[in-house]
């Protein structure tokens, strides 16, 4: 491999480990809930199109981006203490199928009322990135994706540093490991979930204004959740470290595959790697790199 070789598989490398933060960040909204609750959200897709599409309506009427930015927050937070309150509170305790189903039609239901509120045309998002690429050692980088991937990286730092060493936190992993020892000793299992399911509002609200920019805020948006199952699927679906090495696994061997293996096939297997990925680990490895492994006794 000469050198124009290897600067272009660094640079196609880098590429994808950008991607893959941004999946990251998606796939720590599903973590968040599955560990405390053991609830999979796929509502978490509807939540992200709900806030992007909040903020830039708001925008587009004339709100400065500061107070859009805070508005939509305090939306995501409602919206947030709402779902715990009128879908996870009546089910606790039923079936992880249950509460599944649950999640996927309040995912419909979230959607139609964004459609209701603010519409179903496309709306181009600004956050002030530029995307105009850059040289760096020979290598080019996208600006946009540098710039949304240090802001995706830095929440998944501040949500794993929250989430290991503060006091909430530890009731966070109490009440993951065992729910019955957490009540057990004094926890509230309604403030956690609900600060759980604030948490996963300010998630879908960061990672819905990154991929907004990235792609435009229209209704398929919601769908960049299922780029989130692979990864974890890959890391464990109850460990956010999982969804930090699962993102990038999946960011880099996508981008990898298209340009090094595509061509054998035509062409287009970006969109469908990670899925081959990912089954790939479920016959080998199903709780992931990083997941908690069930043990069953009878």
């Amino acid at each position: 491999m000469d050198h124009n070789d290897l600067l272009f598989l660094v640079e196609v490398l880098v590429g994808g480990l950008l991607s893959g933060v941004m999946y990251s960040l998606v796939a720590i909204g599903f973590v968040l809930i599955y560990k405390t609750s053991g609830v999979l959200n796929f509502a978490q897709g509807a939540m992200l199109l709900f806030a992007a599409l909040t903020f830039v309506s708001l925008v587009e009427r004339g709100v400065p981006f500061v107070l859009a930015l805070l508005l939509t927050f305090a939306v995501m937070v409602a919206l947030g203490f709402a779902i715990e309150r009128t879908v996870l509170r009546p089910l606790v305790n039923r079936s992880p199928m249950t509460l599944f189903m649950a999640t996927l039609g309040l995912s419909y239901i979230i959607e139609g009322a964004a459609q209701l509120v603010w519409g179903t045309q496309v709306h181009a998002l600004d956050i002030g990135i530029d995307d105009v690429p850059f040289e760096l050692g020979g290598i080019l980088i996208s600006t946009f994706d540098l710039v949304a991937a240090a802001i995706a990286a830095t929440m998944v730092l501040a949500l794993s540093a929250f989430f290991y060493w503060t006091r909430t936190g530890i009731a966070f992993r109490a009440v993951a490991d065992d729910q019955f020892a957490a009540l057990a000793i004094g926890l509230r299992l309604q403030r956690i979930w609900a600060t759980v399911w604030t948490a996963a509002g300010l998630v879908a609200l960061v990672a819905g204004l990154l991929w907004g920019a990235r792609l435009g805020v229209q209704f398929s948006l919601s769908l960049v959740v299922l780029k989130a199952l692979p990864v974890l699927v890959l890391g464990g679906f109850d460990s956010i470290l999982g969804a930090i090495v699962g993102g990038l696994i999946v960011g880099a061997g996508e981008k990898l595959a298209e340009v090094y293996i595509g061509p054998y096939f035509g062409g287009g297997i970006e969109s469908w790697f990670a899925y081959v990925l990912a089954l790939l680990f479920l016959l080998v490895r199903p709780s992931g790199l990083f997941g908690k492994r069930l043990v069953e006794r009878v």
